[in-house]
């Protein structure tokens, strides 16, 4: 006879259909990836410099963001989104200023420059995103 503890396991088990459809998410996850990896190499920036830019226009109620809020969207330390963010400043896709309300505070900002090429690489993801959520609608 079985306890508790005992079944709980074997009926934690996933079903080999829900095996096949996170199969599927990691497959569809991973070509989106890839895909990112590709056009954004391609326009001349790394992918990480992509999600950046993305994450600081994509800020909710506002245009720009901190160091903090973007090392939480990237899921980074805060020195290595520092240095991301200093690449992209030399690069011309990014300024950091003081903030307006607490000076203390550093707000970055897209250049005209670093809009442009997020525009242009959010259009394609928009794109390949589509083929990701039908694979997401099947949970």
């Amino acid at each position: 006879m079985m306890d508790k503890d005992e079944t709980h396991r074997r009926r934690a088990v996933p079903a080999k259909k829900d095996l096949e459809a996170l199969s599927r998410f990691r497959y569809g996850l991973r070509k989106f990836l890839r895909y990112s990896e590709d056009v954004t190499q391609a326009a001349g920036i790394t992918p990480l410099q992509y999600a950046l830019l993305l994450h600081v226009r994509g800020m909710p109620g506002r245009s720009w963001a901190t160091v903090g809020e973007l090392a939480e969207r990237l899921q980074a330390a805060p020195n290595g989104t520092v240095a991301l963010i200093s690449r992209c400043e030399r690069a011309g896709l990014v300024v950091r200023r003081a903030g307006e309300e607490d000076r203390r505070l550093v707000e970055v900002h897209l250049t005209p420059k670093g809009e442009r090429c997020l525009l242009k690489l959010a259009n394609l993801h928009l794109n390949e995103i589509k083929a990701l959520s039908r694979i997401l609608a099947e949970f």
